[in-house]
């Protein structure tokens, strides 16, 4: 393992600063406030992610990291700073442009697995394609292929017809990756996806994120647990809502 200071990982990120730079944030920090209390949860955070990169975010409890994440995924924005997204300024975007983003190139692997009872494993991974409109839109049958193929892809296509609760944990979790996959995210974030899990299976969602990587995938992940963040190819420590360290994994 090689590390950074920060003040050498933030020369080495304009060094490596490319066209193929997926994910750019620029001084981004994000302010909660309770009352009279101000919660500084992000503080001039510099992060660059490139197309098919495996990116792990550590840190401690409180730190920041799903913060980041969820605003990684516009699912939050920043109080300040820029954020870059295939090349798109998207920290200004309205609700409906960040949905319309969210749904086409984001997609979401959460700890608690959020897949819907009363809904198959099949209608499940579908859902996200059936929001799609205009231009985007896809027909019944490209709907069917492309769960199909997701399926496939995390070995659960023998249960598409069983409901969550039929499932196991690790099994609820890989439909879970089927569904963030199967409409050809640009990214895909993963907030704790082992958090909920016994070894066992945590180490079997590592391979399968292992796995899309392979295949092209872009992967980041948060995870409190220096393990699972040995997966990934870069680590970008948190502490107190600032990148502290970066920890580079052996070619």
């Amino acid at each position: 393992m090689t590390t950074a200071t920060p003040d050498t990982r933030r020369s080495t990120l304009d060094a490596q600063r490319s066209s193929d730079a997926l994910i750019r944030l620029d001084g981004v920090k994000k302010v909660f406030y309770t009352e009279d209390v101000e919660t500084h949860a992000l503080a001039d955070v510099h992060l660059e992610i490139r197309q098919g990169e495996y990116v792990a975010i550590g840190g401690p409890s409180g730190c920041g990291k799903t913060t980041l994440l969820s605003i990684l995924g516009l699912l939050d924005s920043p109080s300040g700073g820029r954020y870059e997204l295939g090349g798109q300024d998207v920290t200004t975007l309205d609700a409906a442009e960040r949905a319309r983003v969210r749904n086409r190139q984001i997609g979401f692997v959460f700890q608690a697995f959020n897949l819907i009872g009363d809904l198959t494993v099949y209608e499940n991974v579908e859902l996200p394609l059936t929001y799609r409109s205009g231009d985007g839109a896809l027909s019944a049958a490209e709907r069917r292929q492309r769960v199909h193929a997701a399926l496939e892809k995390v070995g659960m296509s023998h249960r598409q017809k069983h409901y969550p609760a039929q499932l196991s944990g690790g099994q609820q979790q890989r439909v879970a990756v089927a569904r963030a996959v199967v409409g050809d995210p640009a990214i895909l974030l993963a907030d704790e996806p082992t958090g909920n899990l016994d070894s066992a299976n945590g180490e079997s969602v590592m391979e399968l994120l292992q796995e899309l990587h392979r295949g092209g995938a872009t992967v980041c992940m948060v995870t409190h647990d220096p393990r699972y963040a040995l997966h990934a190819q870069r680590t970008i420590h948190l502490f107190d809502g600032r990148v502290v360290e970066e920890t580079v994994a052996p070619v």
